[in-house]
């Protein structure tokens, strides 16, 4: 892969995995009413709780330890299975922990290390691969997380860009970050 192409593929997923979705997933939940943190919308669905549960063991399972080598922890099952538990300001510290380690380890790779082969969940990929999957992955929940908290938030509520004067400004950014890597 050609080094440039890698740093930017590299650079991409760390915004997207250390600030982008995070964020919005933060600003999102924390227009939820709390109540509805652990709410099911049937008994065979996730929460919001079980899906910051399951954002955080996939991150660390694939890139943590799939990519970086440590130890697999994670109880998958688990993530599904719990019907209460931490609050919001615990499982968002959680999926930030979560993804602050992916990064460390994303951030460590060059083009080479993208290349090398692993079995994740028994399955043969590649580091390209198992990053791009977390992404997709990490995005497609995103979504769902959005989706729940605006359907359970007051109208304009959940809100991630600030349009004044025809530009969309980022509010999902912390103080001193930019927009892209």
């Amino acid at each position: 892969m050609h080094a440039e192409l890698a740093t930017r593929f590299i650079a991409r997923s760390c915004y997207y995995l250390g600030v982008e979705y995070p964020g919005k997933i933060r600003l999102a939940l924390e227009a939820m009413p709390a109540d509805r943190l652990w709410h099911r919308a049937q008994p065979t669905s996730n929460s919001a709780g079980n899906l910051l549960l399951h954002l955080a063991g996939n991150v660390r399972q694939w890139i943590v330890t799939g990519v970086g080598g440590a130890p697999d922890v994670r109880d998958r099952d688990a993530e599904f299975a719990a019907r209460d538990g931490a609050g919001l300001a615990e499982l968002l510290a959680n999926l930030d922990a979560a993804c602050a380690e992916a990064v460390a380890v994303i951030k460590r790779l060059d083009a080479t290390a993208l290349g090398e082969s692993r079995t994740i969940q028994g399955r043969q990929t590649d580091v390209l691969s198992a990053i791009y999957h977390v992404v997709e992955h990490f995005s497609g929940h995103t979504g769902q997380l959005i989706m729940m908290a605006k359907d359970a938030a007051p109208p304009g509520a959940v809100r991630f860009y600030d349009d004044t004067g025809g530009l969309a400004r980022p509010l999902f950014l912390s103080q001193g970050m930019t927009d892209a890597p």
